[in-house]
């Protein structure tokens, strides 16, 4: 069931809703006051009722309550903020921990027992904290429905921590503009029961099936959608961020390696070392640095179940 974000989902909606509101009222309050001095000040000193110009000296009095009453709604505004920020940046020492991976244009949820998923799940009435990171660029991840949102930032080590307080599903995406295709970064989290969560999270009966049904060539179709490598390219034959898959095994490739231009073959040794190493050889037409290297991420089984898929795209 989907669940609207209005709803007491997290441990921090009513601290971060708390301090909307009371900002959000103060702003309208001036506003509309202001508003309404001003339209008065339009009726009230027109030439028609006003005709001779009066010089107002200045008060003492008035200027102390304008500097004296702003300062303290400021202040009033500063310590709800503050409060509903601060428990953000301190997590428990018991929260069940789940890495997050972001990179153009996708994001990754993998979890001690080694799962991978697109869709965060997480047991309800539980701190847990999401360490973030990024393999490309800066992402930010929010989720609307708990009120916590955090910049992903690559090569710093950042984190988020919540505890759900309602079971459903919410929105999570990225809320900085990372590219070409940012808006294809949309996810979701699942809040469960405990017990249905660690019924799922001990279930590996999709990874056996997974691995004894799937082909190579399938395989590395799966693997390479799940890190999101058809969001930079296609097997279509267009160009896109990065070069097509279609037709690329086995045939000649230009490529600028150490300020040269060469000419190699796309085999299994150029097809691993552009997955791991990919900044070593650009191919000829497109930017160094648009993709991020995939060592300690893949292994030398995914990898080649990734070549036998590149072999189907003839």
């Amino acid at each position: 069931m989907y669940i609207l974000a209005s709803t007491q989902a997290s441990n921090f909606v009513s601290g971060v809703d708390r301090a909307f509101l009371i900002i959000l009222g103060i702003c309208f309050f001036f506003l509309i006051g202001l508003t309404l001095t001003m339209v008065y000040f339009i009726y009230r000193y027109n030439r028609k009722k006003n005709p001779i110009a009066t010089q107002i000296t200045g008060s003492n009095t008035l200027e102390v309550v304008w500097t004296v009453i702003p300062t303290i709604l400021v202040l009033i505004m500063f310590y709800y903020g503050w409060a509903g920020w601060k428990p953000m940046k301190t997590a428990p020492d018991d929260a069940f921990e789940i890495d997050v991976i972001a990179r153009m244009w996708n994001f990754t949820f993998e979890y001690d027992n080694g799962r991978k998923t697109d869709t965060l799940f997480v047991p309800l009435n539980k701190p847990v904290k999401l360490n973030l990171n990024s393999m490309d660029v800066i992402h930010s991840l929010y989720i609307p429905a708990y009120r916590v949102k955090e910049d992903v930032v690559p090569g710093k080590e950042k984190f988020m921590w919540f505890i759900p307080e309602k079971e459903g599903t919410f929105e999570l995406f990225c809320t900085e503009y990372c590219g070409l295709q940012h808006s294809y970064m949309y996810n979701w989290v699942k809040a469960v029961p405990q017990d249905e969560f660690d019924k799922w999270y001990t279930d590996t009966t999709a990874k056996v099936a997974s691995a004894t049904v799937d082909s190579p060539t399938a395989a590395g179709k799966r693997i390479m959608t799940n890190i999101g490598c058809f969001a930079c390219h296609t097997v279509d034959g267009n160009k896109l961020v990065g070069p097509t898959f279609k037709g690329l095994y086995g045939h000649e490739v230009t490529v600028k390696a150490g300020g040269e231009t060469k000419t190699v073959v796309a085999d299994d040794e150029y097809i691993k070392n552009s997955i791991l190493d990919p900044n070593s050889e650009i191919v000829d037409g497109y930017n160094k640095g648009l993709m991020q290297s995939y060592q300690g991420q893949l292994s030398d089984t995914e990898i080649s179940q990734i070549i036998e898929y590149l072999k189907s795209l003839k």
